[in-house]
């Protein structure tokens, strides 16, 4: 029996771990740079879902993190092989139209269009990369500006997420939050529902919005 969640004026999505897996093309990028830089990646879960500028002011104490963050941008963009679509992330993508569905990340334009192009997955009339609001998940700026681009009150969104970042920011725009248990535990997300992957749950656009269940 299938468990109804709401319905939402819209849903957007987190990009990676939760529409597609990018880990290992990002960890390749990751330890590449953490040589160049000559940082210690031990603690980079932590910063799991940031953006790179963020990483790279933690872990780069020498002068150089603008140059850092830019460089891991560069490295990531350049590397998606393995990237690959999560299960349903496409039926979930493809259930809903542009007026419906929007990704907010914390990749550049240029690498979620590369990470989403390797994953075979279509891009969204909107989405909020990096480049597009002034302060990263967990602030809620993101989540704020894909609401406001789609016209719809943030209070009436679900967000899926994977990071605990990701989450706090989306509760912050006051939305509710399907937390997607790719590399955390829902004690670590605390989203106001848990899935294992997007195949758990149903999207269909009624009349009053997206009506969204849990198989």
């Amino acid at each position: 029996m299938s468990s109804r969640l709401g319905v939402f004026d819209a849903v957007i999505f987190d990009f990676d771990g939760t529409l597609a897996d990018s880990h290992a093309a990002m960890m390749r990028s990751y330890v590449r740079w953490a040589e160049e830089y000559g940082v210690d990646l031990s603690q980079a879960r932590m910063y799991t879902g940031r953006p790179s500028e963020a990483v790279a002011r933690a872990l780069v104490t020498d002068g150089r993190a603008e140059e850092a963050g830019l460089r891991l941008d560069a490295l990531e963009v350049s590397d998606t092989d393995g990237v690959v679509a999560l299960p349903g992330s496409l039926d979930a993508l493809s259930a809903l139209d542009d007026g419906r569905r929007a990704i907010a990340t914390s990749c550049t334009m240029a690498l979620v269009v590369a990470r989403m192009d390797a994953a075979g997955l279509p891009l969204p009339a909107v989405v909020v990369a990096r480049e597009q609001y002034a302060h990263g998940k967990p602030a809620p700026d993101p989540f704020l500006v894909a609401a406001q681009r789609l016209g719809v009150d943030p209070a009436r969104c679900l967000v899926a997420e994977d990071a605990p970042a990701g989450v706090a920011g989306a509760h912050a725009a006051g939305c509710r939050v399907l937390g997607v248990l790719t590399s955390h535990t829902a004690d670590e997300l605390g989203a106001d529902w848990h899935v294992g992957s997007l195949a758990e749950v149903s999207f269909a656009v009624t009349a009053d919005g997206v009506a969204v269940s849990l198989a």
